[in-house]
């Protein structure tokens, strides 16, 4: 049995590609409890609390669970709260480079846990407000880490990714691939 720690529709998606048959558990954790570190550290953090927190319920299974959020100069950037935030984080992002990082943490059906962060720098367009306020029309900032989604209108923002693309949707399926195929480390 594998558990996909989320209840995520893109997570779920991606995770079809790699691994047709598994279940969708949300994790439940307080994340504001966990203490916010460097982004890479945090994101493996959230990760392994969401993983470990369904351990419990699932002994035998295969856990796979995931964070992901959006780094600008250092800072984090989640999921927005309304628009006015969005716009902010949009306009900021505008014509720079950011980074998107997800932990990720699994727990084989043998116990063994294996833990990676991936990181992929994306560089917007320089970004007219007229740009900034076409994108927000769209409402596509909802839900979204860094408020926007490159699978969506979030992508006519992006000029460049240097790493991988399915790590800026959420969950970097190369890499989880890998993981649950590799030999105990």
């Amino acid at each position: 049995m594998i558990i996909l720690a989320s209840h995520s529709p893109r997570r779920q998606e991606l995770l079809k590609r790699i691994v047709p048959d598994f279940e969708s558990h949300p994790a439940s954790i307080n994340e504001r409890a966990l203490p916010v570190l460097d982004p890479p550290a945090y994101v493996q953090s959230l990760a392994t609390a969401k993983g470990q927190s369904l351990v419990p319920s699932y002994p035998g299974a295969t856990i796979i669970a995931a964070d992901t959020m959006v780094a600008f100069q250092g800072k984090l950037l989640g999921k927005p709260h309304d628009r006015a935030e969005a716009k902010q984080m949009i306009t900021a992002l505008g014509g720079q480079t950011h980074q998107v990082y997800t932990g990720l943490w699994v727990r084989l059906d043998n116990g063994s846990v294996r833990q990676q962060v991936v990181t992929t720098d994306v560089t917007f367009w320089p970004l007219s407000e007229a740009d900034v306020e076409s994108y927000l029309a769209e409402d596509a900032y909802q839900d979204k880490a860094g408020a926007y989604g490159i699978q969506d209108a979030g992508a006519l923002l992006v000029k460049s990714i240097h790493g991988d693309f399915y790590n800026v949707m959420g969950l970097p399926i190369s890499t989880l691939y890998r993981m649950l195929l590799a030999e105990p480390q």
